[in-house]
């Protein structure tokens, strides 16, 4: 028997053992025990290879049916039946399922817009200095582009087509080789617009947009911790990853770009600008003088403006506070704290005695005494007979015996920190920027910005609270269809390919939504969710031993399941223990999302091996990509435990937006 198919057995013959070893006599058995029993089956079957979907509606179904059956008999066939109308129109009403479709929809119009293979080349030489530059440049295409479509096995079978025969010519091991294509890969379970997020925001209840903001910077945090492992093994074992020939580095320079580096200098901020000087650029047309020059100048002015848009708003609500008339920040600390206002108070600095009710109409009745005012008569609201300040007074400067409005307040000395930063690195720069760097720019204009540009457009809108999700995924599939356009891609078989693939995604995951809604609630009906419960918390754990079993659990189900099954039929289990252990949701989707990436990476179910495999030249065997995909699990196990002793990596973005 093959080693895989002796794994798979033993596997599920100690799930089975493990139910029948824990479980009680079958004479003492309740229904929470059936509902253990359909837990261990549904897994049983799904390791066997049956739909997961239907497995767990079928499965769903009968254990539903035998659940009613216990309490009554007869009314066991509608119950059920009524049960399944009622999960599957509740799944199909759910508004946040229909970004899926349109996210999926974006992703794979971008992956026909023919962009990853020049993405990889303007990626490739401009890392070419780097140790293991072919693989780093691998590791942040396939993070761009799993952020731009965030399907795993387009991204891993692309790659595999595009960077894997070109590390093997350049002599990189064929175990790191198959490691960085497939973690890289998987960047798209964390990194937003992921579906993944979406179906766990569905499940627990969480809000989708502030889960993409939590895992903005723990995918981030991932794919630098993988490329800090290729740049330490490019270091410690050379023969990994040999370094590029120089005549690999080279860059073809157009006529007028070799004109003006022979005359005037390799460096090309300073050549350009010779050059249009008077007739030394005779030669040379002054348009495309100009045309370089804006492009050699663009970081600059996008820096520039960048700056200038963070300034602004840092400054724009100090300078509103401060030019408000002396005497409002009663009215402001009022309105602020949400108490009721009759009417606003008179400009002037005049301010009514504090009521115990909130602010009134003046009282009219004789025995109170009106504010005293210089010529000792109380002057009806709104006559000509109130008091100004003088005019040579300052705006901010308030009469004496009124408090005063604060000063004006300057940006933070984080923002001169970073405008320095930005001052240095520009200067170093164009101190290294060459006309050979220049033309790998102009690359990467045409390659990653339109892509980032796109990101940015989802992910802005999403975050920064501008549209939901699914408006943000309809901005992208538009996006999407504007990119292919733009790059001559769009056509009636790309849009057709595209339609029937976002169909059969979408239809996967609704599927599996309705056979997990129908799951969930039998086992709910036959009381495994209480006995879960039950026994976990007689186990008397504190919260970090809750939060290291849960993680566990989820690393160890990680190699026979994906993460569709993970999601769907475990976290119904752990959401509900969270509250009792004061655990946040959010933050353990974010743990969760880090781990689920193990089921893409773990044998013997490593879907993107198998992806990986279909591509690959004959040579490289399975057992090599499961060895190069090793080193990277144990990276997402550092980036769980970073996660977890500083929770402000993904906790840090969704509070300071949503607070």
């Amino acid at each position: 028997m093959r080693k895989e198919l002796r794994f798979g057995f033993g596997l599920m013959a100690l799930i089975i053992a493990a139910v029948i070893f824990l479980s009680p006599a079958p004479s003492e058995w309740t229904s929470g025990h059936f509902g253990l029993l359909m837990l261990a089956l549904v897994v049983v079957a799904i390791m066997l290879g049956f739909p997961t979907a239907f497995t767990l509606m079928g499965m769903g179904v009968l254990f539903a049916w035998l659940a009613y059956a216990m309490q009554n008999p007869d009314l066991a066939t509608q119950r059920t039946l009524d049960l399944m109308v009622q999960r599957t129109y509740s799944v199909m009403t759910s508004d946040v399922l229909i970004s899926i479709p349109l996210f999926v929809f974006m992703g794979y119009l971008v992956e026909r817009a023919n962009l990853i293979e020049k993405l990889f080349k303007s990626l490739h030489l401009a890392m070419s200095r780097l140790p293991g530059s072919l693989a780093i440049a691998t590791l942040l295409t396939c993070a761009i582009f799993a952020t731009a479509t965030g399907i795993v096995g387009a991204v891993v079978t692309l790659m595999g087509l595009l960077a894997l025969p070109a590390m093997l010519r350049a002599g990189y091991d064929v175990r790191l080789s198959a490691g960085v294509i497939t973690a890289g890969g998987c960047l798209g379970i964390l990194i937003p617009p992921s579906v993944m997020l979406i179906v766990y925001g569905a499940t627990a209840g969480v809000s989708v947009v502030k889960l993409y903001a939590g895992a903005f910077f723990p995918g981030l945090m991932l794919a630098g911790l993988y490329v800090l492992y290729v740049i330490l093994m490019a270091k410690l074992r050379p023969e990994w990853a040999p370094p590029l020939p120089a005549a690999e580095r080279n860059v073809t320079l157009p006529a007028a770009s070799s004109l003006v580096a022979k005359r005037h200098g390799p460096r090309a901020l300073p050549a350009l600008m010779a050059a249009l000087k008077g007739p030394r650029n005779a030669d040379v047309p002054t348009r495309t003088l100009i045309g370089q020059l804006l492009l050699a100048l663009l970081p600059l002015i996008a820096v520039v403006w960048a700056l200038f848009a963070v300034h602004g708003s840092m400054t724009r609500s100090v300078a509103t506070e401060a030019a408000l008339p002396p005497g409002l920040e009663s009215f402001n600390d009022s309105y602020s704290s949400g108490s009721s206002l009759a009417e606003p108070p008179l400009s002037g600095g005049l301010s009514e005695p504090p009521l115990s009710g909130g602010l009134s109409e003046p009282p009219m009745s004789e025995g109170l005494s009106e504010p005293p005012l210089s010529d000792g008569l109380a002057e009806p609201p709104g006559s000509t007979g109130l008091a100004e300040p003088p005019p040579s007074a300052a705006l901010g400067e308030a009469p004496a015996g009124m408090k005063a409005a604060p000063p004006a307040i300057t940006a933070p000395d984080s923002f001169w920190i970073t405008v320095a930063v930005c001052s240095v690195l520009l200067i170093a720069y164009y101190a290294l920027l060459s006309f050979q760097r220049l033309e790998i720019f102009k690359m990467l204009l045409s390659s990653f910005f339109p892509l980032a540009m796109l990101i940015l457009a989802v992910l802005g809108t999403i975050v920064f609270g501008l549209a939901t999700p699914t408006e943000a995924a309809a901005v992208g599939a538009f996006g999407g269809t504007l990119l292919a356009a733009a790059y001559g891609r769009l056509n009636m078989a790309v849009v057709k390919e595209s339609v029937f693939l976002t169909a059969k995604t979408s239809a996967m995951v609704c599927w599996l939504f309705v056979g997990s809604a129908i799951f969930s609630a039998a086992f709910a009906l036959l009381g495994g969710q209480e006995l879960v419960e039950h026994f976990v918390l007689s186990m008397d754990l504190t919260p970090v031993q809750f939060m290291l079993l849960a993680q566990f659990l989820i690393f160890v189900l990680g190699w026979p399941l994906e993460w569709t099954e993970i999601i769907v039929i475990f976290m119904p289990i752990f959401i509900p223990l969270l509250a009792h252990f004061n655990i946040d949701p959010l933050f353990f989707g974010l743990l969760v999302a880090i781990n689920l990436q193990t089921a893409f990476l773990s044998p013997p179910v490593a879907m993107s091996a198998f992806y990986l495999k279909g591509v690959a030249p004959p040579h490289v065997t399975l057992n090599q990509i499961f060895a190069g995909m090793l080193p990277f699990m144990g990276i997402q196990v550092i980036a769980i435990i970073l996660l977890y002793m500083f929770p402000g990596i993904g906790l840090w973005l969704p509070g300071y937006l949503y607070r």
